[in-house]
């Protein structure tokens, strides 16, 4: 790495967003069935600055959670963690960090608000998916209970990042 300075940003940044995306998780909303928390904010700003790297630290979070590291949601882990309502939401940060970083490679704001958009819908439709499969929860309520209530909550995050982003080189 020694004069590699893209690599050792990555290194650095990745080290930075799984420590936010952890502080993410104890600042939190309670809420049914999930808990409103700042992740989805860190998981999109990761890919506001890291572009398409972003996938390295949502990955290593993720990872790190189920190897037992009390990194999700107050300082909860395991795998189980992964099978239980929530899981899906986190599995849902992997893609959803690849997509909106992808769309932050593009110089074009209305494509990086598309793309941190579609991120957050991402999220909500991964975390509804496995919130029917892991409770046996009707499609309609989950779309209420695991979608729509956060929607409101995942635009202002979205529209948060984006004027963040947009004071980043």
């Amino acid at each position: 790495m020694f004069g590699d300075l893209r690599r050792s940003r990555c290194v650095a940044y990745t080290a930075a967003f799984i420590g936010l995306i952890t502080l993410g998780g104890w600042i939190s909303v309670p809420f049914v069935p999930v808990p409103f928390t700042l992740q989805t904010f860190f998981v999109l700003l990761a890919a506001a600055v890291m572009k398409r790297d972003a996938v390295i630290p949502v990955t290593l979070y993720v990872a790190l959670g189920a190897l037992g590291l009390p990194v999700f949601h107050n300082g909860i882990a395991g795998f189980g963690v992964l099978l239980g309502p929530t899981g899906g939401y986190l599995l849902g940060f992997i893609p959803a960090a690849l997509l909106a970083g992808l769309a932050y490679e593009s110089g074009v704001a209305e494509l990086r608000i598309a793309g941190l958009a579609c991120a957050a819908v991402l999220i909500l439709l991964c975390g509804m998916a496995w919130l029917m499969v892991s409770t046996g929860m009707a499609p309609a309520a989950a779309f209420i209970l695991g979608m729509a209530v956060f929607l409101p909550g995942e635009a202002v995050k979205v529209g948060a990042v984006y004027l963040v982003g947009r004071q980043l080189p």
